[in-house]
């Protein structure tokens, strides 16, 4: 009896640990994803403002060299 309870102590900190672990690798991604996220929005603001200036030279005359 007190060996299977050694086996079941040992086995639960082995999953305690284990979750721990996998809850650092969560908190790790979510600030990736966060950051990555942040990137996105960061480049679409771009994009549309790129955009935007692109469209407005468009509607320029070409140079009389062409």
């Amino acid at each position: 009896m007190e060996t299977r309870l050694e086996m079941l102590e040992t086995k639960s900190a082995y999953q305690e640990h284990l979750i721990q672990e996998l809850n650092e690798v969560v908190i790790q991604q979510q600030s990736q994803i966060d950051k990555l996220e942040k990137s996105l929005a960061q480049l679409r603001e771009y994009l549309s403002s790129a955009g935007e200036q692109q469209g407005s030279f468009e509607q320029e005359a070409p140079p009389p060299h062409y």
